[in-house]
């Protein structure tokens, strides 16, 4: 049997050969294989790591949390209380704020890390993994030039964790005129400061939470931003009674139904925000919570975006029909001149790229088939984390869940006799 044949090597035994100009490696690894080292891959290896199994991350940059480190703004907070957005077995330092930074956030990350002695493989780009049925093993390669001379590592394990997250690649839409348009055109994926838009008319594309902040952080820098409001969207307060909306909820709906703390939250969001509609943005008509459960469609948390957009700092407008030269043509009819446009039109994940020959996934938008809770688990030793779209509270949820499966599976290993 395989296993047999591999707990006969050590993990770090290595088999090599040449074939022109590709040089192809294969490692035989024990433990399981985490494709990620974002917040959910660390979140999984040191769940791992509690019940003392070793494992392996492969991470295509250079860094840990490559999309919190390299891909976002700089005022970013975290957008709910840090008590829902810690990893497992470790809280985050006293002294920190409700809603923690970035680099507060980023160093708490580096702190986990240092305290579970988890080492990423940097700069290892998964290109294919698939199951070798005649083994009975994953099969991992990655693959990266140096020289001139194309790399190949092949990783074999018995469980592959994918890691690599619902944000894994920017989405780019396609609108008419885009390279006509004169000024620059970026994705917040490069956006950092409104520094540089001071003075500046600014389009901002959409409205979810990462829109609505660099709208406001437009604002502060005294540029002039429009928000483009294509569809419905909730928007709540981040706070109702003093309380973390998102908390108050969560304690909600222990006693009432989902419906019922809809309407609560939405009843709140009058009180406090307004009718948004007033102001060009209409609300679904399915509640946010019984919305996000059904289409994982997450409602806005305004940090005070809209008090902006009632003082018309903020302009709202509706969907765009093509670009030219510095002027933006909207579905309405509308022409307005911009000098630079943002972007927030969100990411999706890029593992049906490089997972093959499994249905775990679907091939439509990356994500596990199953709905959450059950999303986490496949066949064959694969699983997922971090893809159940309720953020981090969910990634440490399928981390411990992950966990405690490989131990079952690891122990019953352990104990059979070589052949």
């Amino acid at each position: 049997m395989l296993m047999n044949y591999l707990k006969e090597l050590e993990c770090k035994m290595v088999h090599d050969h040449q074939k022109k100009d590709k040089m192809v490696t294969s490692i035989l690894v024990q433990g399981p294989i985490i494709v990620g080292a974002g917040p959910s891959g660390l979140a999984a290896a040191a769940c791992l790591k509690q019940k003392g199994i070793q494992s392996l991350i492969l991470e295509r940059a250079n860094c840990l949390a490559s999309m919190w480190q390299l891909k976002t703004y700089d005022r970013l907070k975290l957008h709910l209380p840090k008590q829902f957005c810690q990893l497992p077995l470790m809280p985050f330092p006293k002294g920190l704020p409700s809603y923690p930074t970035k680099q507060q956030f980023l160093s708490y990350l580096k702190a986990y890390a240092n305290h579970f002695d988890i080492n990423p493989i940097f700069g290892k780009q998964v290109v294919n993994a698939e199951f070798d049925l005649t083994c009975g093993v994953w099969r991992v390669k990655t693959q990266e030039i140096i020289m001139k001379k194309c790399i190949v590592i092949e990783y074999v394990c018995q469980w592959l964790i994918v890691a690599s997250g619902e944000n894994a690649e920017e989405v780019m839409p396609s609108i008419e005129g885009m390279e006509q348009f004169q000024g620059p055109i970026l994705h917040t994926s490069l956006y950092k400061s409104g520094s540089m838009f001071c003075g500046k008319n600014v389009l901002v594309v959409g409205c979810g939470n990462s829109g609505m902040e660099v709208c406001l952080d437009l604002c502060n820098h005294n540029a002039h931003p429009s928000l483009v409001v294509r569809d419905t969207v909730h928007i709540l307060p981040q706070q109702i009674f003093g309380k973390s909306t998102f908390g108050l909820s969560m304690w909600l709906l222990k006693w009432f139904s989902v419906h019922f703390v809809d309407q609560f939250l939405l009843l709140m969001s009058y009180f406090i925000l307004g009718d948004t509609s007033q102001y060009g943005i209409q609300r679904p008509k399915i509640g946010p919570l019984e919305l996000k459960n059904l289409y994982g469609k997450t409602p806005v948390l305004d940090v005070g975006t809209v008090a902006q957009i009632k003082t018309g700092k903020i302009k709202v407008c509706k969907g765009i029909k093509r670009l030219a030269h510095n002027a933006v043509e909207f579905v309405d009819g509308k022409v307005e001149n911009f000098d630079a446009i943002i972007l927030a039109t969100g990411y999706k994940s890029n593992v049906p790229s490089w997972l093959k020959g499994s249905d775990m996934f679907s091939e439509k938008d990356g994500f596990p088939r199953k709905p959450f809770p059950n999303g986490w688990k496949g066949e064959k030793g694969l699983y997922a984390v971090g893809f159940t779209k309720r953020g981090l509270l969910g990634s440490s949820i399928d981390a411990k869940r992950i966990a405690e499966d490989i131990e079952h599976s690891w122990k019953a290993l352990k104990a059979k006799p070589l052949a």
